[in-house]
C-alpha cells in the first residue's frame, strides 16, 4: 500500500520539482520510502508502505532487472494477493518476492491482459522506455484511488486529489466543475468520474489507459454489467457452501504480509464474520489470536464498543478497545475538511479516522468489512426500491407523499422518499436514506447554473434477465456510494495513519457470486443480509447480533447545535454564502431554522453546506 504520482509531457511543469512536491505531500501513504525516476519529459514518484517483502529491492519506482526487460518502469499502490500463483503460471524469473515485480514482468509477458489475473486492490502505472507509452490501471471495484489531470498535450496523475493541488502550476489551471456541487449536495460526495474541478477525473475501475503519442484512451477489463448471469442461484444449501469457500480463501489470500495485522471489528455482520475467518485462519497458521479493533464513545447513546467485546471475547481474540470521548473525536473535524481534497460529507469518516490511528500503534495492516451491504442489500432503502415499485403505490406516490407531510418529523422524512423525480429513483433513494437534498431540493437552493444532476447516475442496466428494484438500487450503490463514499472513506482515513486496510468482501469472485445470488437469499422473510447471517451463525452464536443495525456513526446533529456550532456561524453566515454565490442565503437560512426549531434530520444537509463552504474558502 503506498503512494504514486505521474507527470508526463506538461511542459509548463519543472518536472522534478514537481514530482518531489506531490512526493511530499504523500508522505503520509508511503513512510518507509521516497523514490523518483524520470526519462526525458515523464516522471514517476512513489511512496512506499511496506507490507510485503520489506527488503529496499522491492522499493520503487520498480525497474525490472536483466537486457530484455530493462525498458520498464512502473509505480504501483495495493496489493495483489495471488501474485504467487501468478508467477508460477506465467513461469516469470524473480529476483524478490515481492508481488511488484510479479506485476511489472507478467505485464511484459502478456501486456494489459494481465489487469484481469490480478486479484487484489491496485492502482498503477508502468512506462515503457522503448516506445515511450505509459499504462495506467486501476483495480475492479476501485478500491485505490487514482486522480488524472488532463490537458491537450499531457497528463498528471496521483493517488489524492491533495498531490496534484500541491503543485501550484496544476492547481491554477483547476476550474470548479459546477456539476460536481450539486450532485455533492445530493449524495455527499462527488460521483465518478467527475472530481470537483472540471481538468481532474477520478480514473474509472477496472479500466486501463494508454498514453501514446499524445493521445489517451481507456479500456475496461471487467464490469458488473458483464458478470450478471441470465440464471440466479437459488438454492440455499449450494449457496451457502459457495460462499463460505469464497470468504475463507478470500481471507486467507489477505492475510498474506510481512507486518503485524488485525482486524476492524464493530461488532457488526460484516466486520464480524471477517474477523472470525481471520482468527481460525490466524490460529490455523501460528497459533496466534488475530488482533481486533474497536472504538466506542463514553457517551452510551452512541457506542457500540460492548458489542465488538462480545465477538472478541467469543472468538477470543486479542482484543483492543478504544473508548474516546465526543470532545476527542471533534478535534479530527479539520483533518476530515483538509484529507479529502474535495467536498466529502461523510461524518463516520471521523471514527474511521480515530479507530485507524489506535490501530496503527498495534499494527501496520488491517482487514474491514465492507461491502457486505451493497452485495447482500443491507440497506433500508432496498426495501423502498421494492416498495416504491410497487404499481399501487407508483400511482398514488404524489398524494401519498403530500399526506406524510403534514405529520410529524419522521413522516415528513418518508414523505421525501415518494418525490423522487422520474428517471432519479436510485440517486433520490440513496440521497434520502441519508437525509441529503433532493435534487427537486437542490435546485431550489442553488444558483441556477450549479444546478443539474449528471444524467448517468441513475442509468438503469439491462441484461438477460430481469433485475428486481433491489438489485438495480445495489449496482448503483456499488458502482457509485461503495467506490465513491465508503471505499474513499476508508482509503484516506487508514492511509493518514501510514495504514493498509484490505477488504476480503470485495474480492472479485464474491462479487460476482453475489451479483447472481437469487435475491430472495439477500431479503427473506423481511431479514436483510439473509444468507450472509446464516454463515456468520456457522461461526458465532446468533444471539449476540440479535439487536437493531446501527451504523459506525457520531451524534453530529447535537454536535451542531452545541459544540460545533461555530462551523454554522463560520461558514453559513450571510457574508460567507453571498461571497461564494453558489447557494441563495434565503433558502440556507430557512434550513437553519428549520434544524433549530427541532428538525434535527436536517443535520446532513447543513452539515454537507460546511463542508462544501469550508472547502471553496480554503481552496
Amino acid at each position: 500500500m503506498c503512494g504514486i504520482n505521474g507527470v508526463i509531457n506538461l511542459n509548463f511543469l519543472e518536472g522534478n520539482t514537481s514530482i518531489l512536491k506531490m512526493n511530499n505531500e504523500l508522505q503520509h501513504r508511503g513512510p518507509d520510502a521516497n523514490g523518483v525516476y524520470n526519462h526525458e519529459n515523464v516522471f514517476l514518484g512513489h511512496r512506499r508502505l511496506s507490507i510485503i517483502d520489506l527488503s529496499t529491492e522491492a522499493n520503487q519506482p520498480f525497474h525490472t532487472k536483466g537486457n530484455d526487460d530493462s525498458d520498464f518502469v512502473m509505480v504501483y499502490n495495493g496489493e495483489v494477493y495471488n501474485y504467487e500463483e501468478l508467477r508460477e503460471k506465467h513461469q516469470l524469473n524473480c529476483q524478490t518476492k515481492s508481488d511488484t515485480e510479479v506485476i511489472l514482468k507478467a505485464f511484459i509477458k502478456i501486456g494489459p491482459a494481465i489487469f484481469n489475473e490480478l486479484n487484489g486492490m491496485f492502482s498503477l502505472a508502468i512506462y515503457n522506455k522503448q516506445d515511450k507509452s505509459l499504462c495506467i490501471a486501476r483495480d475492479r471495484l476501485g478500491i485505490k484511488p487514482l486522480f488524472v489531470f488532463k490537458t491537450a498535450t499531457g497528463l498528471a496523475f496521483s493517488s489524492e486529489l491533495n498531490a496534484l493541488k500541491a503543485v501550484p502550476e496544476i492547481k491554477s489551471r483547476c476550474t470548479l466543475n459546477k456539476k460536481s456541487i450539486s450532485s455533492f449536495l445530493h449524495l455527499g460526495y462527488v460521483p465518478s468520474p467527475r472530481s470537483i474541478y472540471n481538468e481532474v477525473q477520478k480514473f474509472p475501475s477496472a479500466s486501463y489507459g494508454v498514453y501514446k503519442n499524445g493521445k489517451f484512451n481507456t479500456k475496461s477489463f471487467w464490469s458488473v454489467k458483464d458478470k450478471l448471469t441470465g440464471k440466479v442461484l437459488s438454492d440455499e444449501k449450494e449457496a451457502l457452501s459457495k460462499l463460505d469457500g469464497l470468504l475463507n480463501e478470500s481471507i486467507k489470500m489477505r492475510l498474506k504480509c510481512d507486518v503485524p495485522f488485525g482486524t476492524f471489528l464493530s461488532g457488526g455482520v460484516d466486520s464480524s464474520i471477517v474477523t472470525a475467518i481471520a482468527q481460525k485462519n490466524t490460529i490455523t497458521n501460528n497459533s496466534q489470536n488475530i488482533n481486533s479493533f474497536s472504538i466506542g464513545f463514553k457517551e452510551k447513546s452512541h457506542n457500540e464498543a460492548q458489542f465488538a467485546k462480545q465477538v472478541a471475547d467469543e472468538l477470543k481474540t486479542n482484543h483492543h478497545e478504544f473508548i474516546v470521548s465526543e470532545k476527542e473525536a471533534m478535534q479530527l473535524v479539520p483533518d476530515m475538511f483538509s484529507s479529502y481534497g474535495e467536498p466529502y460529507a461523510d461524518s463516520s469518516a471521523i471514527p474511521t479516522m480515530m479507530v485507524a490511528k489506535l490501530a496503527r500503534n498495534e499494527v501496520k495492516m488491517t482487514l474491514s468489512g465492507d461491502g457486505g451491504d451493497e452485495l447482500f442489500h443491507g440497506y433500508g432503502f432496498y426495501a423502498w426500491a421494492a416498495r416504491l415499485n410497487n404499481p399501487l403505490i407508483k400511482t398514488f406516490r404524489k398524494p401519498l407523499a403530500k399526506v406524510l407531510a403534514v405529520g410529524d418529523h419522521r413522516m415528513k422524512r418518508a414523505s421525501n422518499m415518494f418525490t423522487y423525480p422520474k428517471g432519479e429513483m436510485q440517486s433520490h433513494l440513496f440521497s434520502q436514506e441519508q437525509y441529503y437534498f433532493t435534487s427537486a431540493e437542490t435546485k431550489a437552493l442553488m444558483n441556477t447554473q450549479y444546478s443539474d444532476l449528471p444524467a448517468e447516475l441513475n442509468a438503469i442496466i439491462t441484461t438477460n434477465r430481469t433485475l428486481t428494484p433491489a438489485e438495480q438500487q445495489s449496482i448503483f450503490d456499488i458502482n457509485y456510494y461503495l467506490k465513491d463514499d465508503l471505499l474513499t472513506k476508508v482509503d484516506i482515513a487508514t492511509m493518514q495513519q501510514s495504514l493498509e486496510t484490505r477488504v476480503p468482501l470485495l474480492d472479485h469472485h464474491i462479487v460476482e457470486f453475489a451479483l447472481n445470488l437469487s435475491p430472495e437469499l439477500k431479503t427473506k422473510n423481511g431479514e436483510q443480509k439473509y444468507l450472509l447471517k446464516q454463515l456468520l451463525y456457522q461461526y458465532l452464536p446468533k444471539n449476540i447480533f440479535d439487536r437493531p443495525k446501527q451504523g459506525f456513526s457520531i451524534p453530529l446533529a447535537s454536535w451542531l447545535k452545541n459544540d460545533l456550532n461555530y462551523l454554522i456561524k463560520d461558514h453559513l453566515n450571510q457574508k460567507v454564502i453571498e461571497h461564494h454565490d453558489i447557494v441563495n442565503w434565503e433558502g440556507v437560512q430557512k434550513l437553519l431554522n428549520r434544524f433549530y426549531q427541532g428538525e434535527d434530520y436536517l443535520y446532513t444537509r447543513i452539515w454537507a453546506l460546511i463542508v462544501l463552504h469550508q472547502w471553496l474558502s480554503n481552496n
